[in-house]
Order: structure tokens, then sequence, then C-alpha cells
């Protein structure tokens, strides 16, 4: 599965487990969150007031 800034927080760490070190260092509590089964990396990057290319960038993707 291509994870893009549409996917859900979820399917990012199903995908990418590393990534869970990512949304940590944005100060991002996503791991445990019910919110993520939902929530998009774009939704996310909103709420969390984080800039949406940068947390791409460190993402790869």
């Amino acid at each position: 599965m291509a994870i893009t800034i549409d996917s859900t927080i979820a399917e990012l760490l199903r995908e990418k487990p590393q990534s869970a070190a990512v949304l940590q260092s944005f100060g991002m509590g996503c791991l445990g969150c019910a919110i993520a089964n939902n929530e998009t990396i774009r939704e996310a990057a909103m709420v969390h007031g984080i800039p949406l290319d940068e947390l791409t960038k460190k993402l790869g993707i």
C-alpha cells in the first residue's frame, strides 16, 4: 500500500513502523491514540500545527 498524506496514522504505522519515531519527534502522541485509526496524516499535521511538507519529508512520503 502506498502511503500518502491522506492515509491514516494507523495505516502509516502499519506500513512504516519506523515512522513512530518521526511522529514522536514532532510531539505527536499518535501511537496509542484512538483517533489514529481515522485521522489522516494531513489532518494530524494541521491539528498539531506542523508544516505538512516538513512532516512528509521526514516521513519519506
